[in-house]
């Protein structure tokens, strides 16, 4: 993953998986990467999904922690970058799901 926050930028390799899995209430999101000089990343996201109207809301609650240089940033900087990259993934995922209607 590319990943741009103020002025570093940086290439991560990392893993995610999903964990606690309980059709169709939710899951729980665990990811980390490392991006050599500009640190690591790692967090995870409880994903809630609910009948509503004729559709389901899915709704998600995230933590993340960074070291290295990443993290000298501060933390204003790094939430609403983490937020920008939520956002712009469930959009994603709700315009995938589109396909299968």
């Amino acid at each position: 993953m590319k990943l741009s926050i103020g002025p570093v930028s940086a290439r991560f390799k990392g893993k995610v998986k999903l964990e606690d899995i309980e059709p169709p209430n939710g899951y729980k999101i665990v990811g980390e990467g490392e991006g050599g000089v500009a640190g690591f990343a790692k967090g995870q996201a409880s994903v809630a999904l609910a009948e509503e109207g004729e559709g389901c809301k899915l709704s998600y609650k995230a933590e993340a922690a960074t070291g290295g240089k990443i993290a000298q940033l501060g933390q204003r900087l790094i939430a609403g970058s983490a937020k920008k990259t939520a956002d712009r993934f469930f959009e994603n995922f709700v315009d995938a799901l589109q396909d299968y209607k």
